[in-house]
Formats: structure tokens, sequence, C-alpha cells
């Protein structure tokens, strides 16, 4: 069969790819070896999230007293009952993506997706690695996504070391867990296990919790955590671990030198690895470069016809970003205009309690890089809404450049900030200024005029701070 585009992979950027890709009018075919939606929406993003929302509620029920609401009885989670709810949202979600794709006229095809070393071929490949189905095309998009990456220190075995997706499937609560990570993966799982019971620790190799937030959105998510009772190990490397009479020994090293821990589970958040085994980069001639396709702006490999985006490429794992790239490639593919993406604004989003929303330069990076800074802050103490929604934990911290007047970063921890997000990324974005922002009128009371609040504060002009 013959296609005028065949995308391999079907996460936010490989299933945007192909529905974008058929509504310009190419014949699109989509290459999918597991589940319709990738990572993302089967074990990253979607289940998780709710997960954390199965958390959330339990400790709304917990400390409903303080709302004026009386509960009878003791109240206990339900692993069990919160993983099968997560995992109908995903289905849900993947049959979403199904019927989106037919809608649009993708075909899809299941199977592992290789290129040859004949342009524009690919080779479709069973579960037992027998080729099935031949099929070519002009341009082919790959978009095979990333999964868990694995330390020597640290080799999953599924049960007492295990990755963030068998994180999302246990069939009942461990006592204690030791999280290695804290970056937004990391995080969200101390979170959930902790709100649920469980004696955590995180354990970080950096200075600080998130090592790419600002400074002060760490050090307030840090003591967020202790207030669970959780553990936060900083600047602390884990040498070994051991299994032995069903608990995992953990070997850590850190500021008081060598320490062992003992836990029920250990899980591992140390970053991702790119899926680029067994796609045939070589035989096609596409380059790689320090696990990653190298792509010019307009995502073309080295191969001709050949594109990459998404975690295979040198940008933010994020599935936001792949979805942009997906949408500036078939673009290109197909007019071919140039839309670059803009990765100096990238929204990230990390889905703790409190939450946590960032875009831009953070205050250390803006001060490196020499700006004058006009800096804003709203704490959300200060915030009628966040009081009356029991939400007072967190701040808006904005970034200005003294000069210009431009946005420069946002940095927001607290209630809901992750849906406050996108109208800071606009406003660094598009240029917007302290001023701009400040004069435009916010609905009271929400959480977010903190934007607002943040930037008259920047201009010296607050009243509520």
């Amino acid at each position: 069969m013959n296609y005028d585009i065949i995308v391999i992979g079907s996460g936010p950027g490989g299933y945007v790819a192909a529905i974008k890709a058929a509504k310009m009018g190419k014949k699109t075919a989509l290459v999918e070896r597991a589940e319709l939606g990738g990572v993302c929406l089967n074990w990253g993003c979607i289940p998780t999230k709710a997960m954390l929302k199965s958390a959330q509620v339990y400790g709304y029920v917990r400390s409903a007293a303080a709302y004026g609401v009386d509960v009878i009885g003791e109240v206990t989670p339900s692993l069990e009952k919160i993983v099968a709810r997560s995992r109908n949202v995903a289905a849900t979600m993947s049959k979403g993506v199904q019927f989106l794709l037919g809608k649009s006229g993708v075909e899809v095809i299941s199977g592992h997706g290789r290129l040859t070393a004949e342009r524009g071929v690919v080779e479709v490949l069973s579960a037992e690695g027998e080729v099935v189905q031949m099929i070519s095309a002009d341009h082919i998009i790959l978009a095979t996504g990333s999964r868990p990456r694995e330390l020597p220190s640290l080799p999953v075995d599924g049960k007492y070391i295990i990755n963030s997706r068998q994180a999302l499937t246990l069939d009942k609560l461990p006592q204690s867990m030791v999280v290695v990570g804290s970056g937004a993966i990391g995080c969200e799982f101390a979170y959930l296990y902790a709100a649920l019971g469980v004696k955590v620790t995180v354990v970080e190799f950096m200075p600080k919790m998130l090592p790419l937030s600002d400074d002060e959105v760490s050090k307030t998510l840090e003591r967020s955590f202790r207030k669970m009772r959780a553990t936060v190990l900083t600047s602390t490397s884990v040498k070994s671990v051991k299994i032995e009479d069903e608990k995992c020994w953990v070997e850590i090293e850190g500021k008081k030198g060598l320490e062992t821990i003992i836990a029920d589970v250990v899980l591992s958040a140390v970053g991702i690895k790119s899926n680029i085994e067994n796609l045939g980069l070589e035989a096609a001639g596409v380059e790689v470069e320090r696990d990653k396709v190298k792509v010019d702006e307009t995502f073309r490999t080295t191969a001709e016809g050949v594109y990459a985006i998404g975690d295979l490429v040198a940008s933010p794992a994020l599935a936001h970003v792949a979805t942009a790239e997906a949408l500036a490639c078939v673009e290109a593919i197909c007019t071919g205009e140039v839309r670059k993406v803009d990765y100096s604004t990238i929204p990230s989003c990390v889905y703790t309690v409190p939450e946590v929303a960032m875009v831009g330069l953070t205050e250390e990076q803006a001060t490196a890089e020499g700006y004058s800074l006009r800096i804003g802050r709203f704490p959300y103490t200060a915030s009628g809404k966040a009081t009356a929604a029991g939400d007072r934990d967190g701040f808006v911290k904005l970034i200005f450049d003294a000069e210009s007047d431009k946005l420069l970063g946002a940095h927001l921890i607290g209630g809901n900030v992750t849906e406050m997000l996108g109208e800071v990324t606009i406003a660094r974005e598009w240029g917007i200024t302290r001023e701009q922002i400040a004069h435009t009128i916010h609905p009271h009371p929400t959480m977010n005029e903190a934007i607002l609040e943040a930037a008259e504060s920047a201009m010296g002009d607050s009243v509520h701070v």
C-alpha cells in the first residue's frame, strides 16, 4: 500500500500528526504496536491525573470537618478501585483517539513500524517480530516516544523496584516507598502515595526538588511534602538496592554520608529513554546523537523524506511539545511553510498538591542572562478565593525585564495554578507587559486574580500585600 504520509507511533505527537495530515488532504496511515494514544494517554499523563484526583478526594474527605461536613465512620482508600477508575479513564480516552482517527480517515495499522534501506518503505512487524506488511509513502514521521530510564543501581524487577508504569497498577498499598528522582513524575507519585498514607522518602541527586523549577517554588513544595510527613533527601544518590526478607535495603549517600533506608517498594523516576531501537534508523540513514534523532527546524532527519518529533528529538519531553511539533512538521510537509516551535515559551505543570506551574525563565536564569529584573509576588494567604477553598499554601511569582517591561517568566504554586498558566504563557509568547497585565480586569473572587496582583506588586502598586 502506498500513502502520502506514514506516521509511526500514536502518542500526542503521532496521532495529532496523522489527523492533521488527513485533514490537509493527505492519504495517511498510522502504525501503532500497542494502545492508541501512546504512553501519555494510557500509562502517563491521563491515568496519573485520574489517580491524583482520587488522592485529592480522599484528602478532602479526611479534612471534611474543616469545611463543616461530618463524616461518619472510618475513611480508607481502596487502591484497587482507584487503579480501576484510572484504567477506565485511560481506556475511555484511547477510544476517543480511535474515533477521531476514523473520523479523519486515517488508516490505523497494528504492528511495529520499521524503516528500511529502500527510501519511503516501511515494514510492519508482528509481536513475534515477523514482517507482515510492507507500506510506503513519500513522507514518514517517527513519533515513537520514550520509556522510563533505568540506572545500573536501580534494576527494575517490577515487584520491589518499579517504574512509573508499574506504579499505576500496584495491587496493594505498600507501607513504605522510596521514590528516586524528584522531577514531575517522581513528585507526582510521591505525593500520590504519601496522600494515601504510605510512608514516602524522596531521594534527589540535585540540591533541590524539581531541579528545573524556581528556587522559591522548590522550597515551598518541599515544605508541603514535609507537612505530609514525607521525607525529602536532596543532594543524595542511591548507591545500591538489595532485596532481603521481602524488603528493599536502599543504600544512599548524602549529607550525612552513607545510610541505609528500608522500604517495601522503590520507585525509579530518574527520567526517560527515547524509543529509537529497532526502528531501522541506521538502515535508512537517520543519524542519532546522544540518544536523540537529529532534525532540522522542520523536523526533517538526515534521511530524505523521514521526520521525527516528540521524545525522539532533543526538545522538552512533554506531551504538548510533541503536539506542537506534530502540527509544525505536517504543515511544513504539506505547505512548505516553516512554523517554528518557540521552545522558550514551553509551559510545564506538576500535579501535586499544591500544584506547580511554570513558563519562561526562572529568577536564577534571568539573572544569569544579565537581565535587570522587576519581580512581583502575590501569596495565596492574601487571596480570598484560596482562603475560602482552604488552599492558602502557595503564591504567584512574575519576573519582568525592567527595561522592556515584558514578562520573562512566571512561576506559580498553589491550588488551580495549572489552569492559570495559559494566561501567563500567552503573555510571555506575545510580549505582554506588566502594565498590560495589571490593567486587565480579572474576575473576583478567583485564584486567577493572583496574576493581576503579582503584576501590580511588580509595579510597586499592590493594594492587597
